[in-house]
């Protein structure tokens, strides 16, 4: 590394789309704890990203209809340029992350921020929250509701779409 590169901080915004409700009604409904159901963003150059059913996103850090996040994670720090950072974000945006790629348990916001995290810092986000849609799937009424969760695009208002919408 080049110690007179500029350096950026990376931060993962967490939040619970259930606000609180999963921690309740998890045992009963899955039969087993769930602390929430996690959308998550990555925080970068003073802009917060995130994937979602209309492609990838930004707004400032907490701009979203869903407010501040319930927790900040602090990733470390990147010299990836914010141009070059936009590049790629681009490039994810006309191909991977376009919004019709979205899918609820294989392809979603933390899918996303996963590899936006792995490509600003080599490290990835955390387990709890990669695992959650296998958490899910392995329970009885996990399976039962695939089929209707499936249909489901999360995009939380508030956003500008960088790129890949739902157009090819």
């Amino acid at each position: 590394m080049d110690k007179n590169a500029t350096r950026y901080n990376v931060q993962l915004y967490i939040y619970d789309l259930s606000r609180g409700m999963a921690r309740s009604l998890s045992p009963i409904m899955l039969g087993k704890q769930l602390d929430g159901i996690w959308h998550t963003a990555i925080v970068a150059y003073g802009d917060e990203f995130f994937f979602g059913g209309e492609g990838i996103s930004s707004c400032s850090p907490g701009g979203t209809m869903l407010g501040p996040p319930d927790t900040v994670v602090e990733l470390g720090e990147t010299e990836v340029s914010e141009e070059i950072f936009m590049e790629y974000l681009s490039s994810l945006g006309e191909s991977t992350y376009r919004g019709d790629r979205y899918r609820l348990f294989e392809h979603n916001c933390n899918t996303f921020t996963n590899e936006v995290a792995q490509f600003l810092t080599g490290r990835p986000i955390p387990s709890y929250i990669t695992d959650l849609p296998s958490e899910v799937l392995s329970t009885p009424f996990g399976q039962i509701l695939r089929p209707i969760l499936d249909s489901i695009h999360i995009a939380p208002p508030g956003g500008n779409v960088i790129n890949g919408g739902r157009n090819i």
